[in-house]
């Protein structure tokens, strides 16, 4: 089954064409990390398959749903119940406690919250300590782990990490990563990463090549950050 699949998908701002026929396909189970240079729309596409932007041209659904037809209400509603978006700036909301930032996408969708399955959550992802605190006692990577565990809660078909470790230090980072990669092994989790470091790719199964708004290559990472390096500066020489 797919999780996600994009075909020909375009998007510009202004004049300037970011993707265009773009495609994409990520299975049950896939963790594919999706690397470009500053500007070449890897951010942009994340946001049109989360449905927060709306495409020029051709289609992205998500677990066989047309996302990219749907109007903004619709959308989120979609959202809320089969994306997990993971943004560089984590997002929680400051004035609510751990657990009810985890809790969050099915109390905007009028659902009744299993205060278990939280726990249970919380402490498959190392957080159990923290469900009382807000977000503003955490540190960076404690932060992480809480949007990680939202994105999670709904049991998405697919989760979306935009820069996940763009604001961590190495330590942290790296956490974050191994976090990711065991979610994606033991959960069978789609994960679209996007990221601008090998290191981080290298925690992915696969790395995809963001060129001249399309795919231009993708080959299996091995796990191994200077292999993605060199795969980089092949494709981008």
């Amino acid at each position: 089954m797919l999780s996600l699949l994009s075909t020909n998908v375009s998007r510009k701002y202004g004049e300037q064409q970011v993707l265009k026929n773009f495609s994409l396909s990520l299975s049950e189970g896939e963790f594919v990390a999706l690397m470009g240079p500053s500007g070449s729309g890897k951010s942009t596409f994340l946001h049109l398959a989360a449905g927060l932007l709306a495409v020029d041209a051709g289609t992205i659904e998500i677990g066989g749903k047309l996302i990219s037809s749907m109007k903004d209400s619709e959308a989120a509603r979609f959202r809320r119940r089969h994306v997990g978006v993971v943004f560089q700036a984590f997002n929680l909301l400051s004035d609510k406690t751990v657990a009810e930032n985890i809790a969050l996408p099915v109390r905007l969708d009028g659902g009744k919250v299993d205060s278990a399955a939280v726990r249970a959550l919380a402490a498959k992802l190392g957080i159990e300590g923290l469900l009382d605190k807000k977000s503003t006692e955490l540190s960076g990577g404690e932060q992480q782990r809480v949007a990680i565990a939202r994105a999670l809660f709904a049991k998405p078909n697919v989760v979306l990490a935009d820069e996940p470790t763009g604001n961590l230090d190495a330590k942290a980072a790296k956490a974050i990563c191994q976090l990711l990669s065991e979610l994606n092994a033991s959960e069978k989790i789609a994960i679209l990463l996007v990221t601008h470091d090998p290191q981080v790719a290298a925690c992915a199964t696969k790395v995809a090549f963001l060129k001249d708004g399309s795919i231009a290559a993708m080959h299996p990472t091995e796990g191994d950050a200077e292999r993605v390096s060199r795969l980089y500066l092949d494709t981008y020489k």
